[in-house]
């Protein structure tokens, strides 16, 4: 990557009504699906879908998604956020991400994880106690594949492979990177890897991850695999005005941390955590110039090559998303590329 690429993100989370009732999830899938659409006409850099397994998000499959996505765009890259690559077989995701990249014309990408959410480990016959040894085993056969020449491959969490090659081949191979919430060792092994480094910033500022962005070039360093990407995904929302973008967010903002905090066992959020957290914190909330000045001081802090504004935020309407996206790719978009030239 030469110059900065912005992107936008979504875990498909359910949007409501005019009368703040949850839509069913085939529409709120088919809507983001023009959401991607609308994207690719305002002319970002990537989409980003993630992968869930419970009620309020929409999304379990987000190759199904990409692909439907792909047939309505012409320029977007397109991707995961994440794929929870513990809980899925490396060949299929190698697979699903190598029929997306043809269809969409070389546009596909992965961002492997281990899930901030654990659903998928049960639903798919996991074990929680092997949960570092699953990613680590199974990122380093994606890996393998990536490569796209005969694998053999030996572990405890999947049968052996002897001299396997996996089809369908792609025309220029796949970009892929590693999700990473906060774990030096996650640092590490993505550079072990020679992946690109996705870091999910989602509280607290964007400097404390500073000492990550140095220690990532270190590793590759010492690795010899330096040169591999970093990305930022935050959470975020554009309206005409701060106040409104504001007034717009905050209950459903605190009801989902009260509900993550009960399932999580975090302390309840006070009063004033969403205004520091706009302020100082994680959150990229307010008007466009807002939005797009704090983008440009994460993107000097840590020296990124990409960031993605997670737009879908709890309990909004599907216009007040549409809206948001448009405000990104009209307006935050220029005015970051302004402030940062």
């Amino acid at each position: 990557m030469t110059t900065l690429e912005l992107g936008l993100d979504t875990f498909g989370g359910v949007t409501v009504d005019a009368h703040g009732e949850p839509l069913p999830h085939p529409r709120v899938i088919r809507n983001l699906v023009e959401d991607a659409a609308l994207a690719d006409e305002l002319g970002l850099d990537f989409f980003g879908v993630g992968e869930h397994h419970r009620p309020d998000f929409a999304v379990s499959s987000p190759e199904m998604v990409l692909a439907a996505i792909a047939s309505r765009t012409q320029r977007i890259r397109l991707g995961s956020a994440v794929t929870v690559l513990s809980s899925d077989d490396p060949v299929r995701v190698f697979q699903r991400f190598a029929t997306l990249d043809a269809v969409s014309e070389g546009r596909a990408e992965i961002v492997a994880g281990r899930g901030s959410f654990t659903e998928s480990f049960p639903l798919f016959g996991y074990d929680l106690s092997d949960y570092e040894l699953l990613f680590e085993e199974k990122l380093t056969l994606l890996v393998r594949l990536l490569e796209e020449q005969p694998v053999s491959f030996s572990g405890s969490t999947r049968s052996a492979l002897k001299n396997q090659r996996v089809y369908p081949s792609t025309e220029n191979g796949l970009r892929a990177w590693v999700g990473v919430g906060g774990s030096p060792d996650s640092v590490v092994r993505t550079a072990r890897h020679g992946l690109g480094l996705f870091l999910a910033i989602i509280g607290g500022p964007a400097a404390r991850f500073t000492p990550y962005i140095d220690l990532f070039h270190r590793s590759q360093e010492e690795f010899g695999t330096a040169g591999q990407p970093i990305a930022v995904h935050s959470p975020g929302f554009i309206a005409e005005t701060d106040a409104e973008a504001r007034e717009i967010t905050y209950q459903g903002w605190m009801d989902m941390r009260t509900r993550m905090g009960r399932e999580r066992g975090w302390p309840a959020p006070q009063s004033g955590d969403f205004d520091r957290e706009i302020d100082s914190g994680a959150l990229y909330i307010g008007s466009p110039e807002t939005v797009a000045r704090k983008i440009a001081s994460t993107v000097r802090t840590l020296g990124i090559d990409r960031f993605d504004l997670k737009y879908d935020q709890a309990q909004l309407q599907h216009g007040d998303l549409s809206r948001s996206i448009e405000l990104y790719g009209s307006q935050v978009m220029p005015l970051v590329r302004d402030m940062l030239a």
